[in-house]
């Protein structure tokens, strides 16, 4: 039996190994996820992952399982239930921001087609695999996140600077940042 070889940010918790192994890295190319994955890494912002991951189910409910169109409607009541609910982080500042982001989504998705379009537009529809040794060079930001994060900033969303974009685009494998030793590359 082959071991199998992990990058080492995953750790031993079932829930991250999980992750990693069946989705961190694999290419996005439905709205609905990639909704939901700007939402979580933006309400991620100054946490663990771990944490986030603990509460995705719950995300999953309190945003009705991420529907672009329903987020994008909710009222003062909805960030006031929200804002009550212990299953998710209760920032209105990010509370705020997911609804506001999601009618930004769907004007983006009136432009382009999709959001699928637009943000694989920034690497020519094709995933960037990088071949990182070490964790440690694995960097935080790059000038595509940068970029990227400037034009999300312009078209009005909040929440999303360079470092949350970036984690973004390596979850919904835009770039494959597995270590050259994972099996999982």
């Amino acid at each position: 039996m082959i071991e199998e070889t992990r990058c080492p940010w995953c750790g031993s918790d079932p829930l991250y190994v999980r992750y990693h192994d069946e989705e961190w890295g694999k290419p996005v190319h439905d709205d609905r996820k990639h909704f939901e994955c700007l939402t979580l890494e933006s309400a991620q912002a100054g946490l663990s992952w771990i944490t986030i991951l603990r509460k995705r189910e719950n995300y999953r409910v309190a945003y009705r399982n991420f529907h672009v169109t329903e987020v994008a409607q909710f009222t003062d009541e909805d960030v006031e239930r929200l804002m009550s609910d212990s299953g998710i982080v209760r920032n209105r500042r990010k509370i705020d921001a997911s609804i506001n982001n999601a009618k930004q989504f769907i004007k983006i998705q009136q432009e382009f087609g999709s959001f699928d379009s637009y943000i694989w537009s920034f690497v020519d529809d094709k995933p960037i695999v990088n071949a990182w040794s070490r964790v440690e060079d694995v960097p935080a930001t790059t000038p595509l996140s940068e970029r990227l994060s400037k034009d999300l900033k312009r078209r009005g969303f909040k929440f999303l600077g360079p470092t949350t974009v970036y984690a973004h685009l390596q979850a919904t494998g835009i770039v494959n940042d597995h270590l050259a030793s994972c099996s999982f590359r």
